[in-house]
């Protein structure tokens, strides 16, 4: 057995623990920035997370000289910053990651140099991560009082909301407000003895200013169909703006969304409209003998491209100019060269009840009603899509 422990291929082998420790330190950093941290039972987390964090422990401090041992035990403390920030209280899950980084880093086998010049750096980040998260949070995050009056969880169990009393000295609101967030149940992270629940996704679907003295909430399952109807009752001018798949899943063409935005007053004129007017155009209301004045033209299939591509443009775009550049293949940018964009909206009234389907509306879904007042209907967050859980954009607001 001594043997055994002693051979340089098993120590190798056993150092990859120290590299799934270190991998495991940076993926809770990553749920630092972008997740709130709920934890179920804080005894048995804090057992389970110190037993796993000594075996770590020991077998680094086998490994030690290992290569890579050497480097993960640098990696372990840097990611380590956000968790203490952000889920700072949480120390049963805390200490013992901070205390199995501090004692590989002291007595890795790198050498006495390196260990003084990276631990030096180390506690520095923490020194100034500290100072600058502490001066953020007290000059730069609005300080409110915040009251959670009710919350709860959708029928489908796909959202669920949350009402909040605020209390605030701006002017703006003195007497306070009410707000009715909505979120989705489905894009949390559930482990054993915690639930991640992602930052920034919540939307305030109503809004009550002053702070109103009874809120009450109803949920109500409503098919696809009444929505439609319900909404195209009130309104036959019911826009919404769709991405380019989701017009490319119902059928629409981008050729058929083409807007000219910023036309000069000459190209008005040529239209026919006055020079005040500041409505954008539709291509396809264009007629084709007009085309001419914003530098385009059609073929016989209908499909619009550029007449006279200048130097500048081809130069920019990577096209050679020795055959037709359509409008087609142009992306969002090269597209503003000629005051052109895709025109995202559509009418509601001209949806199909297919057509809806196909952008993932589902057939019944959850409406929630505050105060006897509509506020959030699952159909319109599914079709304008309220909730991008996939997306992960850096920002201050995480930092809150």
């Amino acid at each position: 057995m001594k043997k055994f422990f002693a051979n340089v291929w098993t120590k190798r082998v056993f150092a990859v623990v120290s590299a799934l420790y270190a991998l495991g330190a940076w993926r809770l950093c990553y749920f630092s920035l972008f997740y709130d941290i709920h934890i179920n039972d804080r005894l048995s987390q804090c057992l389970i997370l110190t037993a796993i964090s000594i075996i770590a422990l020991v077998v680094m401090l086998y490994t030690r000289k290992q290569i890579l041992t050497r480097i993960c035990s640098f990696l372990i403390l840097p990611p380590m910053l956000p968790v203490v920030l952000l889920y700072f209280g949480e120390w049963g899950m805390i200490i013992p990651i901070i205390a199995t980084g501090v004692v590989i880093l002291l007595l890795s086998g790198a050498g006495e140099g390196i260990k003084t010049a990276l631990g030096t750096v180390t506690l520095l980040l923490y020194v100034f991560g500290a100072l600058g998260y502490f001066l953020f949070t007290s000059f730069f995050v609005t300080q409110a009082k915040e009251t959670i009056v009710d919350e709860g969880i959708s029928p489908s169990g796909r959202y669920r909301y949350r009402i909040v009393n605020t209390e605030s000295n701006s002017k703006e609101n003195a007497n306070g407000s009410t707000a009715v967030y909505v979120e989705p149940n489905y894009a949390d992270k559930r482990f054993l003895f915690a639930t991640f629940t992602l930052k920034n996704v919540d939307r305030v679907v109503d809004l009550k200013r002053p702070i109103v003295e009874e809120a009450k909430v109803e949920w109500v399952t409503q098919s696809r169909k009444e929505i439609t109807e319900q909404l195209n009752a009130k309104s036959d001018k019911i826009v919404l703006h769709l991405s380019k798949d989701a017009l490319e899943k119902i059928g629409y063409k981008k050729t058929e969304h083409y807007t000219l935005f910023g036309i000069s007053a000459d190209q008005k004129k040529a239209l026919g409209k006055d020079i005040s007017d500041f409505n954008d155009v539709l291509l396809s209301d264009v007629p084709d003998d007009k085309l001419g004045v914003f530098n385009l033209a059609k073929d016989e299939q209908g499909s619009y491209y550029v007449v006279k591509p200048s130097e500048e443009f081809l130069k920019i775009s990577g096209f050679d100019g020795n055959s037709r550049i359509y409008l087609r293949d142009l992306d969002d940018n090269l597209l503003r060269a000629f005051h052109i964009m895709i025109d995202d909206s559509i009418y509601l009234n001209t949806l199909t009840d297919e057509q809806l389907n196909k952008l993932g509306v589902p057939e019944t879904g959850d409406v929630m009603m505050f105060n006897g007042e509509i506020c959030f209907r699952y159909y319109v967050a599914e079709i304008e899509e309220y909730f991008d859980v996939e997306s992960r954009h850096f920002s201050l607001d995480l930092l809150g």
